[in-house]
């Protein structure tokens, strides 16, 4: 009887029943639509964080770098003096970025409670210059007599001309080089790139002469797997080639710890620590651990360095996050609320059907229910809409993939202001592109949690008109419906 009665009820007034629906579907699917935006927007920005430091690490330890011109020292380059026309080339390799620390420094963060794994890192910059240098030709003036211009005291004559031609070509190169850890692959800025071509480092090869060269400088300069690259008078021979999941590399080249720490004269020196906490949860008591027992160092954490991302893909994270949400909160309490006035309303007009129905023997609880019930089914219905809807818009928004921008480094707080004179950011090796604006396209997945706070909003709803409506009808007397028959 219920059931039937329900359903003819809601047949005889689908127009009602419509109007609640489509308000509750509104609130609904805008709320997911928001939800899975930010969703997003938040894989968005963590795919930014992990170009610059890689997947798994939760928080960098470094040190700051040292004031400009507090060293003195200038990169000299040396050429040989050859009496020909000779080909020269000089390379300097720098730390670049970061002052360095002890390699015990890695052992003594591994140590700290909360931490899971640590790992040191080289970041280095290579500044190569090489060209040809090129002698002149001396040619006499075409006047030039054989005696020639005498000195003074009927000295020698001098030859009268000029030289033309020579000078030097030379052409300056700088990359960046960064020294990993291969006995700990699984951490660290390579991560960030996947292997296209040929390996990554073998655990044994911790001072080879071996590297990993990025995909896009490998394709201007034109090199490959099998093929040497001369760092510093040392030939690596190339055993892979990465290319970055999103903006640019972390490092042109990667080669084994010892050898970068070798050709920098750094021996036992790194400059980044690469941190994985325990627990995610931990984060920040793992960051105060470290740097209470480790004194000189800065702990940079990806909150941090989230800080620091701006352009068009932090103003959207903005705005969907304080804007987005609490639009579809407000559209979503008017839509309750509208719902529950038209319920309220609906029953208002029914008082002759409720009261003659009481005057049948019906109970008010019994009516009560039955207002719920059909309360509780226009928000179900409302829920599928809205569902339907919401996937929709996300879909359409995956469909487009609108291209964001993120740049890191402008004019951040701390963590951007620790990558110094050409430094990575939250430590990372050397990215002088770190002040770059990354493209980033955006998605909209929709989880599970999302579908389910929908569902849970849809039957809230049906709930809530369902309270107005049956507060209402609760409260008719039979007396009522007697008096309104004509």
């Amino acid at each position: 009887m219920f059931f039937t009665y329900l359903r003819r009820e809601l047949r005889r007034r689908r127009k009602a029943a419509l109007v609640v629906a489509s308000g509750l579907a509104l609130g609904i699917a805008l709320v997911i639509i928001v939800s899975s935006v930010s969703s997003g927007m938040s894989k968005a920005q963590d795919k930014v964080l992990e170009s610059l430091y890689g997947l798994g690490t939760d928080m960098t330890v470094t040190k700051a770098a040292a004031a400009p011109g507090s060293t003195g020292e200038r990169p000299r380059f040396n050429f040989d003096a050859k009496g020909d026309d000779s080909k020269q080339s000089s390379d300097r390799v720098m730390v670049q970025g970061f002052q360095t620390l002890s390699s015990t420094t890695v052992d003594k963060v591994d140590k700290q409670s909360g931490v899971a794994d640590a790992v040191g890192g080289l970041s280095l910059n290579v500044l190569k210059v090489d060209g040809q240098f090129k002698r002149g030709e001396f040619k006499q003036n075409g006047n030039a007599g054989s005696g020639g211009q005498r000195g003074f005291g009927g000295g020698n004559s001098q030859p009268q001309g000029e030289v033309r031609g020579g000078g030097a070509s030379f052409d300056v190169n700088s990359y960046t080089v960064y020294g990993t850890d291969v006995t700990k692959q699984d951490l660290g800025p390579l991560t960030s790139s996947k292997i296209t071509k040929g390996r990554t480092f073998k655990t044994t090869e911790t001072d080879a002469e071996v590297a990993v060269v990025d995909a896009s400088y490998a394709k201007q300069k034109k090199l490959a797997v099998g093929k040497t690259v001369t760092i510093s008078g040392t030939k690596f021979t190339i055993v892979g080639v990465s290319t970055a999941d999103s903006g640019d590399a972390a490092a042109n080249l990667y080669i084994p710890l010892k050898q970068a720490q070798t050709l920098a004269d750094s021996k036992n020196k790194v400059t980044t620590v690469y941190v994985k906490a325990a627990d995610s949860q931990q984060i920040d008591s793992v960051k105060s651990a470290i740097q209470k027992n480790i004194s000189g160092t800065t702990v940079t954490t990806s909150a941090d360095l989230a800080d620091t991302v701006s352009g068009s893909l932090s103003t959207a994270s903005d705005l969907a996050s304080s804007v987005g949400k609490w639009l579809s909160i407000a559209v979503l309490i008017a839509a309750f609320l509208v719902a529950g006035l038209l319920t309220s309303s609906a029953v208002s007009r029914r008082v002759r059907e409720f009261g003659t129905l009481k005057a049948l023997g019906w109970k008010s609880g019994r009516v009560t229910r039955q207002v719920v019930g059909e309360a509780l089914v226009n928000g179900l219905m409302g829920g599928v809409l809205g569902i339907a809807v919401g996937l929709g818009g996300a879909y359409i928004v995956t469909a487009i993939s609108p291209t964001l921008t993120a740049q890191l480094g402008g004019s951040g707080g701390g963590a951007g202001r620790m990558g110094g004179a050409g430094g990575g950011m939250f430590g990372g090796p050397g990215r002088q592109s770190a002040s770059k604006a990354l493209d980033i396209a955006l998605t909209a997945p929709v989880s599970l949690s999302i579908i389910l706070i929908a569902v849970g909003l849809a039957v809230a709803g049906g709930l809530i008109a369902g309270a107005f409506g049956g507060w209402r009808a609760s409260r008719l007397r039979p007396a009522d419906a007697l008096r309104r028959v004509e």
